[in-house]
């Protein structure tokens, strides 16, 4: 049963950081480029971090680039979004998600190209 897991939100003051892991289970971790997306309350779901397939090359959006870093642990199949600085903007519900198909990832990362997708974790960053 393939699966991804999230964990690690949370509450945190602005200027806190937290890192986001996501555990893939029934797949091969290097078969796939990895995206963490986000969705806030009334807003669609965009697409933050990704990192891709061949682990050569990551994508940052540009209101996370600099404060967000993408990373993964194949030996531990986890892939981690470490997020510091972080704005009362970046409170969300995070979700990692699984790409077969794209070995780069693209600007942005499009959602309707990921096969499989976490039960995302929620982030609040206030005061």
């Amino acid at each position: 049963q393939v699966q991804f897991v999230e964990s690690g939100g949370g509450l945190v003051q602005p200027g806190g950081s937290l890192r986001l892991s996501c555990a893939a289970s029934g797949v091969t971790l290097n078969d796939y480029a990895i995206g963490w997306f986000r969705q806030a309350p009334g807003k669609e779901r965009e697409g933050v971090s990704c990192i891709s397939k061949i682990r050569s090359s990551t994508y940052s959006a540009d209101s996370v680039k600099g404060r967000f870093t993408i990373s993964t642990d194949n030996a531990k199949k986890t892939v981690y979004l470490q997020m510091n600085s972080l704005e009362p903007g970046d409170t969300a519900v995070y979700y990692c998600a699984a790409n077969l198909m794209r070995v780069l990832c693209t600007d942005p990362p499009r959602q309707y190209e990921y096969d499989y997708w976490g039960q995302g974790t929620q982030v609040t960053v206030s005061s």
